[in-house]
């Protein structure tokens, strides 16, 4: 079986191409961190070449640029061909079956962030017609359950 799933980062905006016949093909390269470090303790980085063929080639070239975060589904390829000064020349590639839009660089970077703004204009007063007792909705409903928990980027596994 040859099957690839893979996870990372754009190394470059995907070039984007049309064959002879018009069918769109776009060609990108997506940097995956490796699962080991080294004796510095740095993990390596493995930079995978893939290619993605007709409305998907379309779609990653218009949504994705460097750095944007995208999982690629698809199998290994290996090809040849004659260079222009008469050498022959061998790729590897993933041919993507599949491609997710996970996020951008700039979407990440601000992960950290939490810009929520209720949008409702809900008042508590509004609702006191029938004599009912209003809860304290200043307090954390779960401030009794543990203590609090605080996440990172580098606490994420992907």
């Amino acid at each position: 079986m040859n099957k690839v799933l893979l996870v990372g980062r754009l190394t470059k905006d995907p070039e984007l191409r049309t064959t002879q016949s018009g069918i769109a093909v776009a060609r990108f390269t997506i940097a995956v961190n490796q699962n080991f470090t080294n004796r510095n303790g740095e993990r390596g980085t493995d930079f995978i070449n893939c290619v993605v063929w007709e409305r998907q080639a379309s779609n990653i070239a218009k949504y994705c640029h460097k750095g944007s975060l995208i999982s690629a589904e698809g199998r290994i390829s290996n090809r040849s061909y004659d260079a222009q000064d008469g050498t022959k020349r061998y790729v590897t590639e993933v041919v993507c079956e599949n491609v997710n839009f996970l996020g951008s660089k700039s979407s990440n970077d601000e992960a950290g962030r939490n810009d929520y703004q209720p949008q409702n204009n809900y008042q508590p007063n509004d609702v006191n017609d029938n004599n009912m007792e209003m809860a304290d909705l200043s307090e954390d409903p779960f401030k009794s359950f543990s203590e609090e928990i605080t996440l990172t980027n580098d606490d994420l596994p992907f």
